[in-house]
């Protein structure tokens, strides 16, 4: 019970100093583990082990097989949750690359690191192709950290993205054919027998996962299931379709579960967010206490076959040669710039899948007695942890280096996704800035979308923001919603990372009677508040642009779009097309040469 009760708390505790210094959950989780693990055989008395998983197969937390069917439930909650993430209309202009990295890296990978982990340690060609399989995999859960706090354009967020999500499954199903080629023997029955057990993976892993998700998605259209069970029910379908789909096609549960979130994913779900926001949290708990336990199963005789010149040698193979030549052919022909390829190549850290299938296929390798399968835990475990500690510490750096660090982030966040802020979004969208709208209401959200603007569902009061790498481009933060204590609340919550170039909010009704309280960020104008911006949008849905000649004609145009109520300056444009928020001192604004342009909303001026 202690043990038990121990690894939540230390892998809570783990998580929280990883957001406080910015880092991958993975590396403070998998250093614990190993503190308690085999490194504290170096400094208890007895030379014990604090948390031992397994111990002589029989005893310890999870004896026997127990720590394998655990490992293997967690995994498929966590790839789940990830395939509830993927939104296909995110890949619009990257599709090709992230297929090509999920194909043609896959093949550069497996054939480069089983090649290298061949001659370099002298494994057998089974074994090393098994550790190459396994370390195809990056992950979300690591990339995640390390690139919420860098400004990238918003194509090499979503490449690294979709590829940390899609690529788990993937190695996963490598991983498997080549265990199944190393248990089922050598020859053509070898050989035929594999590829018909990886042919009934594909099969029933896709087939189960498509068919179970539009089965729970009806169900939950439907509201066959109250709300109060909708999560523990869908935890319990993943868990069903993982262990059925296994039952078939052994091994074939990961896809499976993968496939169900995709599908879910993309469907137009009433209780989505919720079903995301309790798998999350269920995710964060599971990986907490996975590598703890996977990283104190490891034994010290493991570490010290790795501690040689010969890890290096592989792990700087595989970082610096292996994954960009990977990257640079599979973005051949795209549209991203070398710098992009070179920090794409760069970014590649290992991740929960990586060392939870390690730590599966290793052990029941070496209890067959397979020579050398006492190197691919370690070995995999060491890629992970030096994956990460590099891309967390340099990734920053790196982008800088390379130049794929936006110096001024120019995107626009929008809190609210109303008529008036889809007319706004679009308008700037048409002048050819990043624009996302964000509103906790799913029609405006669908609404906006069916214009091309780029929204997201979400509740501004949880963290979901600020863990969406494809965000990092936002400079501009406009809280536009028509309740003033949402809109303080935004700029409050995210100012200092989507509005470092300015951060502005509507002032309410209230502060607008009251002119001495009229915020410093006050958006477009001191006498319109949201009722009044709605008002006329719905009876003028157009914005309009008018050349400004000089100081004395801004005036003039102010004071008449003054006198009509229907007309509400909101922008101004300089001649090279850059847009600036109207201040409220309308005063304050003073054109210095031609080609300014005052945007507004409503009527056309001159228009009775």
């Amino acid at each position: 019970m202690l043990e038990l009760a121990g690894i939540i708390i230390l892998g809570i505790i783990a998580q929280w100093v990883a957001w406080r210094l910015k880092l991958p959950a993975i590396l403070p989780l998998i250093l614990i583990g190993l503190l308690v693990g085999p490194i504290a055989t170096l400094y208890t008395e007895d030379g014990s082990k604090l948390i031992e998983p397994v111990w002589n197969g029989t005893k310890g937390l999870f004896p026997g097989d127990g720590l394998y069917y655990f490992v293997s439930l967690a995994i498929s909650i966590i790839l789940f949750e990830g395939g509830l993430t993927l939104k296909r209309a995110e890949i619009k202009n990257v599709g090709p690359v992230i297929t090509k990295l999920i194909t043609v890296g896959t093949v550069v990978t497996f054939f480069g690191a089983g090649v290298a982990a061949h001659y370099i340690f002298g494994l057998t060609w089974q074994i090393s192709f098994l550790f190459s399989a396994l370390i195809i995999v990056t992950g979300p859960t690591v990339i995640t950290p390390i690139l919420r706090n860098i400004p990238l354009k918003k194509d090499v967020s979503t490449v690294l993205k979709w590829e940390g999500i899609l690529i788990d499954p993937i190695g996963a199903l490598v991983a498997v054919l080549v265990f199944e080629f190393i248990s089922v023997g050598e020859g053509q029955a070898f050989t035929k027998t594999a590829l018909i057990e990886f042919g009934k993976i594909l099969l029933f892993g896709t087939t189960f996962g498509f068919t179970f998700a539009h089965a729970l998605g009806f169900v939950i259209k439907k509201n066959f299931i109250p709300h109060y069970l909708l999560n523990v029910v869908s935890l319990s379908v993943v868990l069903l379709v993982f262990v059925e789909s296994d039952l078939f096609a052994h091994e074939s549960g990961l896809l499976a579960v993968v496939v169900m979130g995709m599908v879910l994913g993309n469907m137009n779900l009433p209780n989505l967010k919720e079903l995301l926001y309790f798998k999350e949290s269920l995710s964060v708990l599971l990986i907490s206490i996975l590598f703890i336990l996977l990283a104190a199963n490891i034994n010290i005789t493991d570490l010290k076959l790795i501690f040689n010149w010969n890890t290096a040698i592989l792990f700087a193979i595989i970082v610096f040669l292996i994954r960009p030549i990977g990257v640079f052919l599979s973005s051949w022909g795209s549209d991203l710039k070398f710098n992009e390829k070179l920090f794409i190549g760069w970014v590649g850290p290992r991740g929960i899948v990586a060392a939870g299938i390690a730590s599966l296929f290793g052990s029941k390798l070496l209890a067959k007695g397979e020579p050398g399968a006492e190197y691919i835990t370690p070995l995999v475990f060491m890629i992970v942890l030096g994956t990460v500690l590099l891309n967390a510490t340099t990734a920053r750096f790196f982008a800088k280096v390379v130049g794929v660090f936006l110096k001024k982030s120019d995107g626009i966040l929008i809190i609210g996704a109303s008529k008036v802020s889809r007319l706004i979004g679009n308008y700037l969208r048409a002048n050819n800035r990043h624009v996302v709208l964000i509103d906790n209401n799913q029609t405006n959200v669908d609404k906006a979308k069916k214009t091309g603007l780029e929204a997201i569902a979400a509740n501004i009061y949880s963290d979901t923001l600020t863990d969406n790498i494809e965000l990092n481009d936002m400079g501009y933060l406009i809280a536009l919603t028509g309740n003033t204590d949402i809109n303080t609340f935004a700029l409050d919550k995210f100012e200092k990372q989507f509005g470092e170039n300015g951060a502005f909010r509507l002032a309410s009704t209230e502060e607008i009677n009251h002119p001495e309280s009229l915020p410093q960020n006050g958006l477009f104008s001191p006498s319109y508040d949201f009722i009044k911006l709605a008002e006329t949008s719905e009876k003028y849905p157009t914005i309009h642009e008018i050349g400004v000649k000089d100081k004395d004609h801004y005036n003039a145009l102010i004071q008449k779009a003054g006198k009509d109520t229907d007309i509400i300056p909101i922008f101004t444009k300089s001649p090279d097309g850059v847009i600036d928020m109207m201040p409220l001192d309308y005063k304050d604004f003073n054109p210095k040469k031609e080609g300014y342009k005052m945007v507004y909303l409503g009527k056309k001026l001159g228009e009775q």
